[in-house]
């Protein structure tokens, strides 16, 4: 199927792209392509939508969004069997998500029907239908979780609500990890521990710690502190160089720490101050220091050059390492650690291998 197109091959969705699906583009653009290689470019995984994969054919495509067609597939979706469950009991649950996956629906999608959501679970939805077995799994320490009360146990319509996500017994997010980043994620399973952990959150009260491999030698350790606005002036998010007087700008602080000198590179630890939006990644862009792997935040500031990038990172080159809390119901001071992924820890490897 794949012999006749020329090898790796980018597209950007502009004029009568925009508003197209996925699908009616790539064969737009793909010409001579049937329908059906076109369909089987997606289930195959051989096409990308701004660095992520994506095997929805019915995807509508936005002004700007880049598509990369490629000659070899891409990494397998994730599934639920890539999820590891750390810790759970009745009114929460710390995973460890892998890279590739979304933790929710977005706002366009809440639509969609079973089939097309089925392509591509979020982490939410893929905790949802493991939670009976997780709360099976771990009885003792989630006695008070309904999953677990003799009555819900016999209550299929309990049982289907839990599986399906609708109702009660159901999986809370309380934050968020880009899809491609792999880490660490809190989840509540009760109304009293969301309201809770939501409002630790808030108040910056939840430790998290980041490992990230960056371009540039950096040394020592350092503080960066920004006001982050959804456009730094290039449609980008970004921090305004008015500061504190920028409107509607919030600030954004993390502490950088050098973890391991790699040549060219860098591994640094990232702990979280505040938690803006791609924060990391804007901070360590735009320090110079740009995340290995990274598709968004290429550029040090509006207007300047996309900064090259050689690293031959799989992905954007960031894990959720370290997280700590107090237990918002027990009281008790909760930490968790996790080492690299292994699609991270083969790259690193060939990094040091390369470079010292």
């Amino acid at each position: 199927m794949l012999g006749s197109m020329a090898k790796d091959q980018e597209f950007h969705a502009r004029g009568e792209a925009v508003g197209q699906t996925l699908g009616g583009a790539v064969r737009q653009w793909m010409r001579g392509m049937s329908t059906g290689e076109v369909k089987r470019l997606l289930t195959e995984r051989h096409v990308q939508v701004n660095g992520n994969l994506c095997v929805d054919e019915l995807r509508r495509l936005k002004e700007g969004d880049v598509v990369h067609v490629f000659e070899q597939p891409r990494a397998a979706v994730p599934t639920a069997k890539d999820v590891r469950v750390r810790y759970v009991d009745a009114d929460l649950m710390v995973v460890e998500k892998p890279a590739g996956m979304t933790t929710l629906r977005h706002a366009e999608e809440k639509g969609w029907d079973d089939r097309r959501r089925q392509k591509q679970l979020t982490l939410e939805e893929v905790l949802q239908g493991m939670l009976p077995g997780v709360m099976k799994d771990n009885a003792s320490r989630a006695a008070g979780h309904p999953l677990l009360r003799k009555k819900a146990a016999k209550s299929k319509d309990t049982k289907g609500q839990a599986m399906r996500g609708g109702g009660s017994p159901r999986v809370r997010a309380v934050h968020r990890l880009d899809r491609d980043t792999s880490g660490l994620m809190i989840f509540a399973l009760s109304t009293r521990a969301e309201q809770a952990l939501v409002a630790a959150f808030k108040g910056h009260a939840v430790q998290r710690a980041y490992l990230a491999v960056a371009h540039g030698r950096m040394k020592g350790a350092r503080m960066i502190e920004s006001w982050i606005v959804r456009d730094r002036g290039d449609g980008m998010r970004g921090s305004d160089p008015r500061g504190a007087d920028a409107p509607e700008g919030q600030r954004a602080v993390t502490h950088l720490e050098v973890m391991e000198p790699l040549g060219d590179y860098t591994v640094v630890r990232c702990r979280l101050e505040t938690g803006r939006t791609h924060q990391i990644r804007i901070h360590l862009a735009e320090s110079g220091h740009m995340l290995c792997g990274e598709r968004v935040y290429v550029r040090p500031a509006a207007g300047r050059p996309v900064v090259d990038d050689e690293s031959e990172a799989p992905r954007h080159a960031l894990h959720s390492a370290e997280l700590e809390f107090v237990h918002p119901v027990s009281g008790a001071r909760m930490k968790f650690s996790s080492s690299w992924p292994a699609d991270l820890a083969k790259w690193l490897e060939g990094m040091r291998t390369r470079h010292l």
